[in-house]
């Protein structure tokens, strides 16, 4: 059964740098789209970041980019997202997706896009 297990999570300063990880199992994973989106309480879910399985596109949300970076490994069917400059407002749990996809430089950015999810794992910025 597919699965994608996001971890990393935690408390982090203002100021701060997280990463978070999303291990994707019982399939192959290597024409698939891999993105992270997050929710705060009372808001819907957004996108942040997403990578092609070429691995040779990204695509930000304007509200991260030049702070987040979002790489994957194929090898270990692993994505990553490197927070760097964290503000309190980027708290939300931050989810993990992954959509097939026949091009391999196609990325996706809405959530209805995305069949496959993590449970998320909670990022806290304190001010």
């Amino acid at each position: 059964q597919e699965q994608l297990v996001e971890s990393g999570g935690g408390l982090v300063q203002a100021g701060g740098s997280a990463r978070l990880s999303c291990a994707a199992a019982g399939g192959t994973w290597s024409n698939y789209v891999m993105a992270w989106f997050r929710q705060a309480p009372g808001k819907e879910r957004e996108f942040v970041a997403a990578v092609s399985w070429s691995g040779d596109n990204t695509h930000y949300a304007d509200s991260v980019r030049g702070r987040f970076t979002i790489s994957r490994d194929n090898a270990k069917d692993t994505i990553y997202l490197q927070m760097n400059s964290l503000k309190p407002e980027d708290t939300a749990v931050y989810y993990c997706a992954a959509e097939w996809a026949y091009s391999g430089s196609r990325v996706y950015t809405t959530p209805s896009q995305y069949d496959y999810w993590g449970q998320g794992t909670q990022v806290t910025v304190s001010s």
